[in-house]
């Protein structure tokens, strides 16, 4: 098994760390000729519209949608999910977003750096044990098609207590008690494409990974 990594901006060597320590393969990718031979793509976190600018002018934007539409398994973090969303409801007009999984997206929306956060997330799908999340400058999932799985929730950015309180000593913040029950999606996966809010490349659980690798091995394209 072969995994692209889109290596324009961003998290490019914590995803490669994290693939290798499944024993999974990963080569960046740069350019449309490195898209060839590649099992599933991993779009990283990092800033959406110099992303969406840096896949027009490498010449890749056209060539990963062929890609993606083609049946290409992929996971996106972060900006990577802004990517792969349908729409997305505050982007520039020419902002690239794929529409690999039905989700409209909302960029920064819960705050800017200083509102980032990390809190334990219920993944049924990935067991008992609690995901630790981090989220730096999210997005927020406004909508999600009928065919797409939630995994996981977290309280939505207006019943999250104003940021100012520290959680620990790398400065993130905690997130508030919910003010009225609301949540909001922050993990989703929609046939062989998953995407996440937050960034699990940042932390040492894998299993985020590991259930885009076995996505993978389970797709219909990694069988042809």
């Amino acid at each position: 098994m072969l995994v692209g990594v889109l290596a324009l901006q961003g998290d490019v060597a914590e995803h490669r760390a994290a693939l290798a320590e499944l024993d999974v393969g990963s080569r960046p990718v740069r350019r449309p000729e490195d898209l060839s031979g590649i099992d599933g793509i991993v779009l990283p976190g990092g800033e959406s519209t110099t992303i969406s600018m840096l896949l027009e002018s490498s010449g890749l934007a056209e060539p990963l949608g062929k890609e993606l539409v083609a049946g290409l398994p992929a996971f996106g973090t972060c900006a990577g999910m802004i990517l792969l969303a349908s729409a997305i409801s505050d982007g520039r007009p020419n902002q690239r977003c794929y529409g690999a999984i039905d989700l409209v997206v909302r960029r920064n929306g819960y705050g800017g750096q200083l509102d980032s956060f990390e809190c334990d997330l219920e993944v049924a799908s990935l067991g008992e044990a609690p995901l630790h999340a981090v989220f730096i400058r999210a997005p927020v999932v406004e909508s999600v098609g009928a065919e797409v799985d939630v995994l996981a929730e977290v309280a939505s950015p207006e019943a999250l207590a104003p940021s100012g309180a520290r959680a620990d000593g790398r400065g993130a913040v905690a997130p508030g008690k919910e003010a009225d029950g609301s949540s909001t999606p922050v993990i989703c996966r929609q046939g062989s494409v998953l995407a996440a809010a937050c960034h699990p490349e940042l932390t040492s659980d894998r299993r985020l990974h590991g259930l885009f690798v076995s996505m993978i091995a389970k797709s219909v394209r990694s069988n042809d």
